[in-house]
């Protein structure tokens, strides 16, 4: 209920529909989503922080990757849980700003580390000769804690735009709440937010996008001359091309449809679609990398117990 003098709700309503109907049914499949993204992803950090031979740039993006995703599970699988099985299914609108920011974290860094993945592989293939001194684990370091700084302050601004807006309606059409959903309920004029979001959207997918095509598009000339170079590009690249266009996909959908068109897609889809790039991606992640990447596999599995190695081989 809103409080005549507070320009906020003290609760958005999120639209679940037909989830609530076989609640249990769903909750078992985010209970078995939680645990394969923490469990999945868990064990390639550690192969990666445990074994010197993995401290290298690649596998420190992709222990980054992991990372991210399983911090971004820990808060986002127990919140959609806790308020399925909520009568009503409501969330404060304190809670909702901090779920607002925390995607936005996850999902921003996910695309600039996917971004700083293509760089790194076109440093190896197209500049092997200067790749070992540009791309060393202090650069590395460098690009995620620069990105994630970057990431918390321009999207902290774009939250503090979003908090200063007066709202008329407390109804969120998605399952969780995002930016777009809160300032499309605002009384007053939007302008300044549309604008600052256009250009994040500019930069964080734009630019990201652009760069990482014409990144690709530079292996691929280089790899058109020399079958060995092909065979190492088929190795790396693939499962980051694979992870690329699987979140880009979902990320610029996601965002279009509730943007332009958030009632006309069925109502399923759309909720399989907002939720892709937050639960799939990561379990993506860990089974792309883990199982096509040759050296950190074999990492993993020695990891495992011994008659588990004897069963794989």
């Amino acid at each position: 209920m809103q409080n005549s003098t507070d320009p906020h709700p003290e609760f958005f309503k999120l639209t679940y529909g037909q989830l609530t109907s076989i609640r249990y049914f769903y909750g078992t499949l985010l209970l078995i989503g939680l645990l394969l993204t923490v469990l999945s992803n868990g064990v390639i950090v550690i192969a990666v922080v445990s074994n010197q031979t993995l401290h290298e740039p690649m596998y420190v993006f992709i222990c980054a990757l992991c990372i991210n995703g399983i911090i971004e599970s820990i808060f986002f699988y127990p919140s959609i849980l806790v308020t399925l099985f909520k009568e009503v299914p409501i969330i404060s609108y304190s809670f909702c700003l901090l779920q607002v920011f925390l995607v936005y974290i996850y999902g921003i860094f996910e695309l600039v580390t996917l971004t700083a993945m293509a760089l790194d592989r076109y440093l190896c293939i197209c500049k092997p000769l200067r790749y070992n001194k540009i791309m060393t684990l202090s650069t590395v370091f460098k690009i995620l804690t620069t990105s994630w700084l970057t990431i918390v302050i321009m999207f902290g601004t774009h939250l503090l735009l979003t908090y200063r807006l007066p709202l008329c309606d407390n109804e969120i059409l998605k399952i969780y709440c995002d930016n777009w959903s809160i300032v499309r309920l605002s009384c007053i004029d939007t302008t300044v937010n549309n604008i600052y979001g256009l250009f994040l959207v500019s930069i964080y997918i734009c630019l990201v996008l652009v760069f990482i095509l014409c990144s690709y598009i530079a292996i691929l000339r280089v790899c058109v001359r020399s079958t060995l170079t092909l065979s190492k590009a088929f190795k790396t690249c693939i499962p980051q091309v694979i992870t690329t266009i699987n979140f880009l996909t979902a990320s610029l959908f996601d965002i279009l449809l509730y943007r332009y068109i958030p009632t006309i897609v069925p109502y399923e889809f759309r909720v399989f679609m907002s939720l892709e790039f937050l639960l799939v991606s990561p379990i993506l992640n860990s089974f792309v990398y883990g199982l096509r990447m040759a050296e950190l596999k074999v990492k993993i599995l020695q990891l495992l117990p011994q008659k588990s190695i004897k069963t794989h081989t």
